[in-house]
């Protein structure tokens, strides 16, 4: 029983990953795209990397929480879920709506503070975008709950695509078409570049609401105001760790333009989010993980079993992840180019970045027993603790040390938040984690990611061979010792018939 329903999550995460890891690959053809025509010293990527780390962080305040509470309050006993999710949607919609509003009406001194005063339209535009996004995080919970994984692939790499497509038009084709037609693109400055990107995106995101219309029908059913009042009591912590979470991801982005302010905090900010592009594999990973489990554990008994299964996916969530960081680290030689070689220096924060990626997904994993006993207080409590060390390491140590700080603040802020929860977690609702293989993957991951280190080959071709060789000593340990998660991935990737009757 515990190996179908591990065979099943592995299915839905297979799907969500598609979407997620197939649509973050073809999205970082974008990222050598902005980073070969648009130079560090420029500023202008630092400029995209700032901006995108407020919309990170205006995402989780206008969905406040929401998507989490829909999955709560859908496997209610007692709750429509229909009625739950037009609550949930029209509440996100109305939030959303006002913030466009208010952001239109004071954009000038909003552009001000934010130091874009030569640009409010940049603003405004994230601005409409984020509303957006805020409103199609429930429409995309609602394809989750129904187990629409195709459909929500679907719309995700359909996204993925025209955003592509209309950059490189922009970037290699608008050029040369304003030489020869200038009457025809006469709209077009190459100067302004880089606000082509933010209305690509909204356009792009305007076209896939079209594509929940049957979803947005269901929204007939209204706002039941008495199931808002629980689902707010439900959800005000979930904003709360929400954003204590988030900002352990974007508050280094967010604030390095106030610690290092002018030009060089720009071109430091570009060199930084340019890097850290290349170690968000693992966001790619945990995303997709989050997407299938969520529906996945809100959906199932609390039993001994269910623990024990949590318990597995645990493990195996850890040995995918580590496994993502060797591949990573170890064909880093040829990763790098990705990006263009004057932000190469910045490439040391990427193994940094990936592991405290690893800790934000373990963390995640272990979140769920607050989640499930109606404490998601907790949740806040631990983030905020986590934001608060990652915001005094930024501060501290960013005037001295520039982004490398940054990436250690968000080791540390992971590693703390993680860390509480699991003995708090324990006491609570204590579930059966396998401590000894956790610590054993991490010891030997480390070992070979110093044993790469320490090799010095001229050759990229041998370089990549005895990486590559050191890869496969890890993944030998996993087939030696993970005889089950063999037999899961059998199930969830099952072998035509001729081969099953061999």
């Amino acid at each position: 029983m515990a190996e179908n329903k591990l065979g099943s999550l592995a299915k839905q995460t297979a799907i969500y990953g598609l979407s997620s890891i197939i649509g973050r690959f073809l999205n970082y053809l974008l990222v050598p795209l902005y980073t070969y025509k648009i130079a560090a010293e420029s500023g202008g990527y630092g400029i995209v990397t700032n901006l995108y780390a407020y919309t990170a962080l205006l995402l989780v305040i206008l969905t406040f929480g929401m998507e989490t509470t829909f999955f709560r309050f859908s496997n209610k006993e007692g709750v429509n879920p229909d009625k739950a999710f037009s609550t949930s949607a029209l509440a996100v919609g109305f939030v959303s709506l006002v913030f466009v509003v208010l952001v239109s009406v004071f954009l000038k001194p909003i552009s001000n503070a934010l130091d874009y005063s030569a640009h409010p339209e940049f603003v405004e535009i994230m601005a409409i975008i984020v509303a957006l996004d805020a409103f199609q995080a429930i429409l995309f919970a609602r394809l989750r709950y129904e187990n629409k994984a195709i459909k929500f692939a679907t719309l995700k790499l359909l996204f993925i695509f025209l955003n592509i497509g209309m950059n490189l038009f922009i970037f290699l084709v608008a050029p040369g078409l304003k030489e020869s037609h200038p009457a025809l693109m006469g709209w077009y400055e190459t100067s302004y570049q880089v606000g082509y990107i933010f209305i690509v995106n909204l356009i792009c995101t305007g076209l896939i609401t079209l594509g929940f219309i049957p979803e947005i029908s269901k929204l007939r059913f209204g706002l039941d105001r008495a199931l808002l009042k629980q689902m707010l009591n439900y959800t005000w912590p979930l904003l709360l760790l929400g954003l204590a979470g988030i900002l352990n991801q974007v508050a280094d982005k967010i604030c390095y333009r106030f610690i290092v302010p002018g030009k060089e905090g720009e071109v430091q900010l570009g060199i930084y989010g340019a890097c850290v592009k290349i170690a968000m594999i693992m966001a790619m990973i945990t995303q997709a993980f989050r997407y299938a489990y969520e529906p996945f554990v809100f959906g199932g008994k609390r039993d001994k079993e269910d623990k024990q299964t949590q318990a597995k996916v645990m493990k195996y969530f850890i040995i995918f992840t580590l496994l993502a960081f060797l591949a990573v680290v170890m064909y880093m030689p040829i990763l790098k180019y990705i990006i263009k070689s004057d932000y190469w220096e910045g490439l040391r924060v990427v193994p940094i970045v990936m592991m405290a990626e690893i800790f934000m997904g373990i963390y995640f994993n272990l979140s769920f027993w607050y989640k499930l006993i109606d404490e998601t207080w907790w949740g806040a409590i631990f983030s905020a603790i986590g934001c608060i060390v990652l915001l005094a390491i930024n501060f501290i140590f960013v005037p001295r040390y520039g982004y490398m700080a940054c990436a250690w603040g968000g080791f540390a802020g992971y590693g703390v938040c993680m860390v509480l929860s699991y003995f708090v977690g324990q006491k609570k609702a204590p579930i059966p984690y396998d401590l000894k293989s956790a610590f054993f993957y991490f010891a030997l991951t480390v070992a070979l990611y110093f044993v790469q280190k320490s090799i010095h080959i001229e050759s990229t071709l041998w370089t990549l061979v005895v990486n590559t060789a050191l890869l496969l000593v890890f993944f030998a340990f996993i087939c030696w010792r993970e005889k089950d998660l063999v037999k899961v991935m059998k199930k969830s990737v099952p072998l035509p018939p001729e081969n099953e009757n061999k």
